[in-house]
């Protein structure tokens, strides 16, 4: 089974965050790689983000393509990240990615923990 490529609706990264990320991919050495995308249970609000490369997506991934970034969703987290959009915002200490979920209901601190209903 492929994975499923799908609009932006599901997931999306600013331009700022996407050149953040290939900035740091090239780096790093992961370049031509795709960023996955995934939920996992833990953190101090029962979920947090999971970001890794990765050289092709999972079968169930939803594949996006996203300022000359490739996207893997995890394709059970989906449901999690409708509508989310990561950023990459300044700040005092040298700036970072920023989720904004709209499916959180309550995010801590850290900023990467959230719950849902």
């Amino acid at each position: 089974m492929e994975p499923t490529t799908q609009d932006t609706t599901a997931f999306n990264l600013t331009p700022r965050a996407a050149a953040h990320v290939l900035k740091t991919m090239d780096r790093d050495g992961t370049g031509g790689q795709g960023l996955r995308v995934a939920v996992v249970t833990g953190g101090c609000s029962g979920y947090e983000y999971a970001l890794s490369f990765c050289e092709q997506p999972e079968t169930s991934d939803i594949v996006l393509e996203i300022d000359g970034l490739s996207v893997f969703v995890e394709g059970t987290s989906v449901d999690k990240l409708a509508g989310t959009v990561l950023d990459y915002v300044d700040g005092l200490y040298g700036g970072g990615l920023k989720f904004t979920n709209p499916q959180a209901v309550h995010t801590c601190g850290c900023g990467t923990s959230f719950s849902t209903e």
